[in-house]
Parts: structure tokens; C-alpha cells; sequence
């Protein structure tokens, strides 16, 4: 393979008949590299039927405590993101994460990044989520969901780049958290290359959904 192809892994699961199975089984496990940390596992929001995923990085506190990604300050920002472009978070969006407990924080903070073992580990789950979802467009929020979709980082540079692969359409756009920390609005601010790059999905949504 000439790249990264997450769909073609050494350690992927065995394949689940449903959404409902596989989720069953994610939200009993007991082996994971978090499954003692004391936090929730927590997988997914929006519509299994949609064509588009959406990749997060891990649970925070708030996501922790409902059980439900994307909650929070990001969440909410991204909801306003995507609606900007006529989307329905809860229609057209299925959001999911890259890690699906929130790893717990040193030195008085609440959380921290995942770890690369913690990231490799829920990789598999990753895959086996987007196989039973079958978008046309995964977009991958932050440098976790890169490392775990792509097996790379470097955000500013990978953003706004369509990749294809599996006959999907994959996007990393910023995590709408640094949006929250880069509140300017100016060209070539990270909020206004987010305003581009979903302008860019909602064009490529368009003409995949008229074929």
C-alpha cells in the first residue's frame, strides 16, 4: 500500500453484524488500555444512516459525564459550523470518536491527550464503526484522529486535503477547540480556513448525494 489504509490492519476486529452489537460490546469492555481510569466509555451521536462521520479524539469531562462526544463548548461550536453549511448535526452527522474514554489528567487537569498505545488500541473500533456506517466523507477533527485515521500528524498542513480511499472521501479539519483558542475571524485564521474547508464538504457532499 502506498499509504496508511486503516480498513486493511494487521489487528482488526472481527466484523459485527450491527451498530447495536458492536456498541454492546464496546461499552462492556474491560481490557481496553482506560478501562481503569475510572471514566465512561462513550462512542457516538447522530444519525447511523448518515453519509458523513465525523471523527473526534477523545471524551472530555463534559462528554464523560453524558456519555455522548461533542457536548461541550466544542461541541456546540461545531454544531454551529456545520449548520452554517446547511447541515443537521443530528440528520445529516454521525460524530464519533478516536478514543473512547477519557484519559484521565496529571498535574491537577482534568484529562490529558491519549496516549499513541491508547490511540492504536481503539483504532480497529474505529474501522469497524465507519464499515457498518459506510459514509461517503469522514472528516478527522485534530492531530488524534490524523495519528488514528491517517498515521499522521501535523493539522495545519493536512487540513482542507481530500484523500480517497475505500470509495470515501476523507477530510481532516481543525478540532473546534483550537477554534475556541484562535477566536479571530481574519483570512487566513484558522476559524476562517474552517469556514473554507466545510464550504469544500458541503460541495463534495452535494455531487456525491446527486450521483
Amino acid at each position: 500500500m502506498s499509504q496508511f489504509d486503516m480498513f486493511n490492519m494487521e489487528e482488526s476486529l472481527p466484523q459485527f453484524d450491527s451498530l447495536d452489537i458492536l456498541f454492546e460490546s464496546m461499552m462492556s469492555m474491560t481490557d481496553d488500555p482506560l478501562a481503569n481510569a475510572g471514566t465512561n466509555v462513550v462512542i457516538s451521536r447522530g444519525n447511523p444512516d448518515a453519509k458523513i462521520i465525523i471523527v473526534g479524539e477523545a471524551p472530555g469531562p463534559q462528554e464523560n459525564i453524558q456519555g455522548v462526544p461533542f457536548v461541550g463548548r466544542a461541541g456546540q461550536l461545531l454544531d454551529k459550523i456545520l449548520a452554517a453549511s446547511d447541515f443537521d448535526s443530528k440528520k445529516d452527522i454521525f460524530i464519533t470518536n478516536s478514543v473512547f474514554r477519557m484519559p484521565p489528567g496529571e498535574d491537577g487537569k482534568s484529562f490529558r491527550k491519549p496516549t499513541n498505545d491508547e490511540i492504536h488500541y481503539y483504532r480497529p473500533y474505529v474501522a469497524e464503526i465507519i464499515r457498518l456506517i459506510d459514509p461517503h466523507i469522514i472528516l478527522l477533527t485534530g492531530n488524534v484522529a490524523c495519528q488514528s485515521f491517517l498515521d499522521k500528524t501535523g493539522i495545519t498542513k493536512l487540513r482542507g486535503q481530500w484523500t480517497a480511499s475505500n470509495n470515501r472521501w476523507i477530510m481532516p479539519i481543525f478540532h473546534p477547540s483550537y477554534l475556541l483558542r484562535n477566536p479571530s475571524k481574519n483570512p487566513g485564521s484558522p476559524k476562517s480556513l474552517m469556514w473554507d474547508d466545510i464550504r469544500e464538504v458541503r460541495k463534495k457532499y452535494d455531487q456525491l448525494t446527486s450521483l
